[in-house]
């Protein structure tokens, strides 16, 4: 397989609370939700880096649209990680976050590998990584 992502979709219970969320609270820029005009369509797409989206679509959609009963969840399936320029960034969207309504589960921190990250969950749980890497030029 060749690597093109271009979507990560999250699943979410209320889809106008998670608009306002990663629209009104992280700052994502969107067209807001499309697609209210088809039974399971309603869905909103934020934009990201050059050629990368977030999608958020409500549960049960994805489950009709899959075709895959709907099971309980854990946040610690997957992270997504967002990596910024410096130690005052990872605080400044931390604080952010934690504005939006977001639950920080691990604040700021220096880490074992010479970083500085933090952890928080979404409203529907979804566990994002705010990290610092030394290593990586942003």
């Amino acid at each position: 397989m060749e690597p093109r992502i271009t979507v990560i979709t999250l699943g979410v219970d209320d889809l106008k609370r998670s608009l306002l969320f990663y629209r009104d609270g992280l700052g994502l820029s969107t067209e807001g939700i499309v697609g209210e005009e088809f039974e399971h369509g309603a869905v909103a797409f934020f934009d990201l880096q050059a050629g990368l989206k977030l999608a958020i679509w409500n549960r049960k959609d994805i489950a009709h649209d899959t075709k895959l009963k709907r099971t309980e969840s854990s946040p610690t399936e997957f992270t997504i990680g967002h990596n910024v320029r410096s130690k005052k960034e990872v605080d400044q969207v931390l604080e952010q976050a934690r504005k939006a309504g977001a639950t920080i589960t691990v604040p700021a921190h220096d880490t074992f590998w010479g970083g500085y990250s933090g952890y928080f969950q979404d409203p529907d749980g979804h566990l994002w990584e705010i990290v610092w890497n030394p290593q990586w030029e942003i």
